[in-house]
């Protein structure tokens, strides 16, 4: 099993054994990797990556308040990313599907937008 399957067992371990997991219902996960073509099509090398530990923190905790919500983790990578290295893991534990897919959402939106800095290097067009 690869480290980030062993953290993503940790947080089910963690949040199974708490006081609140009798009411859990949904876990929804995330996975974010480097691809190979930016939006627009261009071909992608690598990404540049860096993140705020505190914002990151603040954004679970954020996530964690959505009524319906249980529990939230996130783990983001950082650094020079070629393709197909993860970006992000995200759980979020809910009562509900509905309510755990809002949370899910809005942590990976939120991740991206406030907590992460990236920069795609696109690969240079010789000829």
């Amino acid at each position: 099993m690869s480290n980030t399957g062993l953290l993503l067992q940790e947080w089910l371990d963690e949040i199974k054994g708490d006081s609140a997991s009798p009411r859990i219902g949904v876990f929804f996960t995330h996975n974010g990797v480097v691809r190979a073509t930016s939006r627009d099509g261009s071909a992608v090398s690598a990404m540049e990556l860096s993140y705020d530990g505190g914002r990151l923190n603040e954004v679970i905790a954020q996530v964690e308040a959505i009524p319906g919500v249980i529990a939230a983790c996130a783990w983001v990578n950082e650094g020079t990313l070629v393709v197909g290295d993860d970006i992000v893991w995200a759980l979020v534990a809910g009562d509900i599907r509905k309510n755990a897919f809002r949370g899910w959402e809005t942590l990976a939106r939120r991740i991206k937008h406030e907590a992460t800095t990236q920069r795609e290097i696109v690969e240079s067009r010789v000829g």
